[in-house]
């Protein structure tokens, strides 16, 4: 079930600031080497954390599921100085894949890649963070969320990837409804689901 039209989603990609050579080099080679191609932020889901970032002035960001680098190297595109992102990916060979192309980046350096699981190193970091990006494991957002909510500046802002899982929260009961629901009847905080991509979440404290 497609979310938006393709042709929509086509016209939008099309009209949409393409990304650097590097992003796309990257994205070709996620689709050759790694597969998995529905995972990747692509130019339209990596431009928009882009922009959140450029406007928001994070200065310590969490991603909680780095894939290939995408979203990381995104964002780290737009941070104010002094700016820094800790990365998590579970999979050694993602992340190596991820640090090929962070290190190739004049925005890599800004990036710290975290392999194993997320709350473990969640609960190794210290400090708060003024944006945290999750896009991992669904049934695992919950959890995250969690631990990520009282850590939260007071102006941070989350972003939850992927909820509307291909449309099927309509229809069926896949993970990330959990998540949506858990944080809908959240008091403390504030959020909207976007329709960009497969649906991003943008949450705030209340």
């Amino acid at each position: 079930m497609d979310v938006i039209d393709p042709r929509i989603e086509e016209y939008v990609e099309r009209l949409t600031t393409p990304h650097d050579p590097l992003l796309a080099e990257l994205s070709a080679e996620t689709a050759a080497e790694l597969g998995h191609t529905p995972m990747l932020t692509g130019p339209v889901a990596g431009r928009f954390l882009e922009l959140l970032v450029w406007f928001g002035r994070p200065q310590r960001v969490l991603e909680i599921g780095t894939f290939s680098g995408h979203s990381a190297l995104a964002m780290a595109a737009a941070l104010p100085e002094g700016g820094r992102i800790d990365a998590c990916e579970i999979d050694p060979e993602r992340a190596a894949f991820a640090q090929r192309y962070f290190d190739r980046s004049p925005h890599g350096s800004k990036i710290t890649l975290h392999i194993g699981p997320a709350g473990e190193t969640i609960e190794r970091l210290e400090g708060e963070f003024d944006l945290v990006f999750i896009d991992a494991d669904k049934e695992g957002y919950v959890g995250y969320y969690e631990a990520v909510l009282p850590r939260l500046a007071e102006r941070g802002l989350i972003v939850a990837d992927n909820a509307l899982a291909g449309g099927r929260v309509v229809d069926d009961s896949p993970p990330i409804a959990e998540f949506n629901e858990h944080v809908a009847a959240d008091p403390r905080t504030v959020q909207v689901i976007l329709s960009v991509r497969d649906g991003m979440t943008l949450i705030r404290r209340a």
